[in-house]
C-alpha cells in the first residue's frame, strides 16, 4: 500500500543539519527534475525579491519566504516528517507514532512536493515555500514539470500495492493514474454532515485524512482493494461510502459529524 498525501504550505524550517543532498533522497530517478525546479526557485528568488513574491504569491510582509528559497540548497535539512506541518500533519503526529508504525511509514506514506517531486518520511528536505500551483521563469508550471516526471516513481512506489490518494486537486495535477492502474486506486473525499446536509470542508477534510492515515499505520493492515479499505477504515470507526469504479479508480467518501 501507498498512501500519498499532499504537503504542507507551512514547514518547520530545519536549524541545525546537515544540507540537501539529492543523492540521499528516495526516487533517485527524479534527481535531473529536482535539479531543474531547484535552479530555477533559486535562481528567481536570488534576483529581485518584489519579482519574487508576485511570481510565488507570496505577501511582500513574507519576503523572509523568498529567501528561505533563496538558501534552500545551503539550508539545515531534517527529516521531511519533522519538515512538514499543518493540519494533515498534526493529526497524523508522526513523532508520536508507534515504532512499528514508523517503520510502516517509511515505506507506505509518500509526500507529493512541489520542489522535490515525492518525499519519503526520512528524506532529509529543508523548508520552502512553492506551492503546487505556481509557475517559474524558465519552466513552467510545476505541475505540468511534475506530469512530465513523476509517474514512473509513484508506479515503482505503488509496486503490486494499493494507492490511498489523499492529494488535494492541486498536488492530484501532478500525476493521475493511468486506467490500467485503476482497480489499485482508491482517492478519499471527507464530507461534513450537519442536519443530514454533506459538504467538503478544508479544516475536517485535512485533520481527518491526518487521523486515518495515522489509524492505518497503526492497525498495520494491508488492503489490496478500494472495497477492502473500505472494510477496514469501517471497522476503525469510520462511515465509508464506496462510489462506482471509474477509469480514474474508485472514490470513497468518509463522512464525519464533528472533529
Amino acid at each position: 500500500m501507498l498512501i500519498l498525501l499532499p504537503p504542507s504550505e507551512g514547514k518547520s524550517a530545519p536549524r541545525r543539519g546537515k544540507p540537501l543532498d539529492l543523492a540521499g533522497l528516495g526516487s533517485p530517478g527524479l534527481r535531473p527534475a529536482r535539479e531543474r525546479v531547484l535552479d530555477a526557485l533559486v535562481e528567481l528568488c536570488a534576483g529581485d525579491l518584489d519579482v519574487a513574491a508576485k511570481t510565488l504569491g507570496v505577501p511582500k510582509t513574507q519576503l523572509d519566504l523568498v529567501r528561505l528559497n533563496a538558501e534552500v540548497r545551503h539550508a539545515p535539512t531534517a527529516r521531511a516528517d519533522q519538515v512538514y506541518s499543518g493540519v494533515v500533519y498534526e493529526s497524523l503526529g508522526f513523532a508520536s507514532l508507534s515504532p512499528a508504525a514508523k517503520r510502516r511509514a517509511s515505506s507506505r506514506a509518500a509526500v507529493t512536493s512541489s520542489v522535490f517531486g515525492l518525499v519519503r518520511p526520512a528524506d532529509r528536505i529543508p523548508a520552502y515555500r512553492l506551492s503546487g500551483d505556481a509557475g517559474l521563469p524558465g519552466l513552467g508550471g510545476v505541475a505540468a514539470h511534475w506530469r512530465d516526471h513523476l509517474g514512473d516513481a509513484v508506479t515503482e512506489a505503488m509496486g503490486t500495492g494499493l494507492l490511498v490518494d489523499l492529494r488535494s486537486g492541486t498536488y492530484a495535477a501532478f500525476w493521475r493514474p493511468p486506467a490500467e492502474l485503476a482497480p489499485r486506486v482508491a482517492t478519499v473525499r471527507v464530507l461534513h454532515e450537519v442536519d443530514g446536509r454533506r459538504q467538503v470542508v478544508s479544516h475536517f477534510n485535512k485533520a481527518t485524512k491526518g487521523r486515518i492515515v495515522r489509524a492505518l499505520l497503526e492497525d498495520g493492515r494491508d488492503p489490496r482493494t478500494p472495497v477492502k479499505l473500505a472494510e477496514v477504515l469501517r471497522g476503525l470507526g469510520w462511515t465509508v461510502e464506496v462510489g462506482d469504479p471509474t477509469a480514474k479508480g474508485t472514490q470513497l467518501d468518509v463522512v464525519v459529524a464533528q472533529l
